[in-house]
């Protein structure tokens, strides 16, 4: 019995300690319940998405202009003229890749066949790709087939600029080695300056050219068909040489 009372008065607790306590208890209740409010506040700061800021840039020695977080970008109205330049182009191209393709039977020539390869294969990467744009915006796709015969299902006054008329396409395909050669330079050549006069006018048309793909497939076809037409006219100057020896 003298071990139990002295266990129940080493428990007791005075009113004075009962008060420490509860204050020591508040205080820490305290603390992690600020911590919990700022750390909370902290991490919502980090984790909120900053405001947006839209920026236009300005036209050459122009400021840009910040904009409202609500602008929304819009695409430039599609333009008829890119439509029909993709399905002019596509009957252009057409016509390259027919004309290359009679590159194996008729010449030995080493370096116009790799150039003739390197025509064919662009050409016909280009055919698809305005195919896919066409189709893409439930447009007409003017050939469906790259290397059709072009000649024969379209009249003089239907060419695009630069074609060969039926009566070109027939001589080059009669002609053999050194003739053909000629033919097919002068041809080409004749073939690439009207692809540029065909990207010259969709840039010369309000409006038109503003889709970011039709933008870029004419600027590259309007770059590579000059580098192309260069080598062209230097292989003539080549051959012209060797026939003057």
């Amino acid at each position: 019995m003298i071990f139990s009372a002295r266990s129940r008065a080493a428990r007791r607790v005075t009113p004075a300690a009962r008060n420490r306590l509860l204050i020591r208890v508040g205080a820490a209740a305290a603390f992690f319940y600020s911590c919990g409010f700022f750390c909370s506040a902290a991490w919502s700061q980090q984790t909120e998405p900053a405001t947006p800021v839209v920026v236009q840039p300005g036209a050459p020695g122009k400021p840009s202009k910040t904009l409202p977080p609500s602008t929304r970008a819009k695409l430039p109205p599609r333009s008829q003229a890119d439509v029909e330049f993709m399905q002019g182009m596509i009957m252009h191209h057409a016509q390259a890749v027919e004309m290359t393709a009679l590159i194996a039977s008729h010449t030995e020539n080493k370096e116009l066949r790799s150039l003739g390869a390197r025509i064919r294969s662009s050409q016909s990467d280009e055919i698809k790709l305005m195919q896919r744009w066409l189709a893409a915006r439930g447009e007409r796709i003017s050939v469906e087939m790259p290397g059709m015969d072009m000649s024969s299902h379209t009249s003089d006054r239907q060419l695009m600029p630069g074609m060969l008329t039926p009566e070109q396409m027939d001589a080059l395909r009669k002609a053999q080695d050194a003739e053909f050669d000629h033919l097919f330079l002068t041809g080409m050549i004749q073939h690439h300056d009207g692809a540029l006069i065909m990207v010259k006018g969709l840039f010369d048309t309000a409006g038109a050219g503003q889709d970011a793909d039709v933008f870029n497939f004419a600027t590259d076809a309007d770059n590579t068909q000059r580098a192309e037409i260069r080598i062209m006219q230097n292989m003539l100057e080549k051959k012209l040489l060797e026939e003057k020896r």
